[in-house]
């Protein structure tokens, strides 16, 4: 059975009051939709490439055509001499252009219809209530205080990592930061020496009605991310599409999502 209200904790990890569950926490899971909204933000991010479309005929080769006794290979005007690898014939001759080439103007946003985003967001949003699907996510959950896990506004006014670190340890999400912190691996390959030297997991996301300084105070902690409701994605909510993700919700980013992503299920 689906609980009708929730505990709000404070900072020590006391339970000060408690709150009603807004309705979007009883929508249905929806995995397809989850995995089609994430993949839909990270094709965003995706860099057009593609070869020159002029590339191999800038030049005045041509074929001779038959009667002339030579091969009707494409040879430069002036000269005579062969001249493989451009002109119509480029695409078909060794060292020439590429036949078909990646095109820059291909269509690499994949997109999602409005409807289904926001119910894949709901849903996602719903997932994060589920003890069991968080834990089967990989996250640490021993010691944390609840399910969904509400905490007052104060959070939002935090300005140090230190601060962020005392009340991880409160709410029993510093098992998790330490998860991550042990799972950092060296990447392989190219992108050592590319700005992406280093690779971990995922880990506590918080998630804020308005940011006082929670944002810098949180940046330097591995795993952890910091959004604001108005803001929120499915990526967010389940990275690499896998739902589930440990959530801190501050009490106005909670009630926030009855107005924000709708109350049906």
């Amino acid at each position: 059975m689906v609980k009708e209200s929730v505990q709000i904790y404070d900072l020590e990890g006391k339970s000060v009051r408690r709150v009603r569950l807004p309705g979007v926490f009883h929508s249905s899971v929806r995995s397809d939709l989850i995995k089609r909204a994430v993949l839909s933000v990270q094709s965003g991010r995706y860099q057009p490439q593609g070869r020159d479309p002029a590339a191999g005929e800038r030049t005045t080769a041509a074929s001779l055509g038959v009667g002339h006794g030579v091969s009707r290979v494409p040879r430069v005007k002036g000269r005579g001499s062969s001249s493989s690898g451009k002109g119509a014939l480029a695409g078909m001759t060794v060292g020439g252009r590429t036949a078909h080439p990646p095109r820059a103007e291909k269509r690499i946003v994949k997109s999602i219809n409005m409807k289904e985003r926001r119910r894949a967001i709901r849903s996602a949003v719903a997932a994060t209530a589920d003890e069991q699907l968080v834990a089967s996510r990989g996250h640490l959950i021993e010691g944390v205080l609840n399910f969904p896990l509400v905490v007052v506004d104060e959070i939002q006014g935090l300005e140090k990592s230190s601060e962020v670190k005392k009340v991880f340890l409160q709410l029993g999400l510093w098992g998790d930061v330490e998860r991550v912190k042990s799972g950092i691996k060296v990447r392989a390959g190219r992108g050592k020496t590319r700005g992406r030297r280093l690779k971990g997991g995922r880990g506590p996301l918080v998630v804020i009605g308005e940011d006082r300084g929670i944002v810098r105070a949180a940046r330097n902690i591995p795993g952890v991310s910091v959004a604001l409701v108005r803001n929120l994605n499915a990526e967010q909510l389940a990275p690499g599409t896998h739902l589930g993700r440990l959530t801190l919700w501050s009490e106005s980013a909670f009630k926030g999502l009855s107005s924000l992503h709708g109350e049906e299920v």
